[in-house]
């Protein structure tokens, strides 16, 4: 199939052999598995892995793609939406939960979909996620560097992220202008926060950041925090210097 990739939609298409085997092995689907694709663009990476696993889905919002999809005997038995990621809901996929998700996703939404995970964690196991490398270096940030900071604290809440490899531009048709990352995202057993606290500490999290060169005590004083919390965390201190499990403590 000849399919020009369209901008609007942060379409990339993986065209390396090498790079399809990689993935499969870093996923390692079982045959009990449930998997639910996030833009499976020509289907390249759809019909290696349906093979291997019990049931399968793509979501694809380009209808052409969509078209194409549904006319491959290769990925036979696939349930193929078409739609937004962002807009569907896990529960209601026509495969069993719970699912693994794997995406070459558009780049400029990736920080949607990961809210978009944490808010439906109950419905995935794992996920497998093709991102921008500079973002797979904030979610992975450590405390006290450049890199540690909102989205690191936000997501770090709820999910555990770890880089499994970065992939150079040259393997996707049309060639990015960025390298890439392959991530792993699975979720705390429990998280930091409660799900009716997400609103406050998203808040509490991105006002601290805004000013991360200024103390706490600057930064956040509009925050109506105990004494006792501020005895215990020492409001000299600047964000970036924080936990995860410390920004709770301010809420």
């Amino acid at each position: 199939m000849k399919h020009y990739a369209k901008k609007k939609w942060g379409q990339n298409f993986l065209i390396d052999p090498n790079l399809l085997r990689k993935i499969i092995r870093t996923i390692d689907p079982i045959e009990t598995d449930a998997i639910l694709e996030i833009g499976p663009g020509e289907g390249v990476l759809t019909e290696r892995i349906i093979k291997l696993v019990d049931e399968m889905a793509v979501i694809e919002i380009d209808p052409i793609l969509v078209e194409h999809l549904r006319s491959l005997d290769s990925i036979n038995g696939c349930h193929i939406i078409h739609g937004d990621v962002l807009w569907q809901e896990l529960e209601s996929l026509p495969i069993k939960k719970p699912i693994n998700v794997i995406g070459n996703i558009p780049y400029n939404i990736t920080s949607p979909i990961l809210f978009w995970l944490i808010a439906q964690r109950e419905y995935w196991t794992e996920a497998y996620l093709m991102v921008q490398k500079e973002m797979a270096v904030r979610l992975t940030g450590q405390i006290g560097t450049k890199a540690y900071g909102r989205l690191t604290v936000m997501t770090g809440a709820f999910l555990d992220i770890k880089k499994c490899f970065n992939i150079p531009p040259e393997v996707f048709v049309p060639r990015p202008n960025v390298d890439s990352a392959f991530i792993k995202i699975t979720k705390k057993a429990t998280p930091i926060i409660h799900d009716d606290q997400f609103d406050k500490f998203e808040q509490l999290v991105k006002t601290a950041f805004s000013k991360r060169r200024k103390m706490l005590q600057n930064s956040l004083s509009g925050y109506d925090i105990q004494q006792k919390v501020k005895d215990r965390i020492n409001f000299t201190r600047r964000p970036e210097t924080l936990s995860i499990a410390e920004f709770a403590e301010l809420i």
